[in-house]
């Protein structure tokens, strides 16, 4: 008869103590800060906007160290971008593909 007594501390658990102890944990993790690994690439040339409304601009960069230190890359980037600003690629591996001549009008 004794094993089918429950504990009175497991069966009267409350859920919300639960529940305060498990946000304590996950603010520590909260606090720490993941940074990606990024390579820097001068931009060379502007050669155009892409995408569908012209959000994204189409540059030349110049990856500055690294691994494929010193190559020329086609990428795509949107916001506010000139000559000669520094971007951070994540990879360097992958190049955006070539814009074509068509536009507006053109059949």
């Amino acid at each position: 008869m004794e094993k089918e007594k429950k504990s009175p501390e497991k069966s009267e658990a409350k859920p919300e103590q639960r529940r305060r102890d498990k946000p304590a944990s996950t603010e520590a993790k909260k606090s720490t800060v993941n940074f990606s690994f990024a390579t820097p690439a001068k931009v060379e040339e502007i050669i155009g906007r892409t995408g569908t409304r012209g959000e994204a601009i189409q540059v030349r960069c110049r990856v500055l160290d690294g691994r494929d230190k010193n190559k020329v890359l086609r990428r795509n980037v949107r916001g506010p971008i000139q000559v000669e600003d520094i971007l951070m690629l994540r990879e360097t591996e992958i190049e955006a593909s070539r814009l074509t001549k068509g536009g507006r009008g053109t059949a």
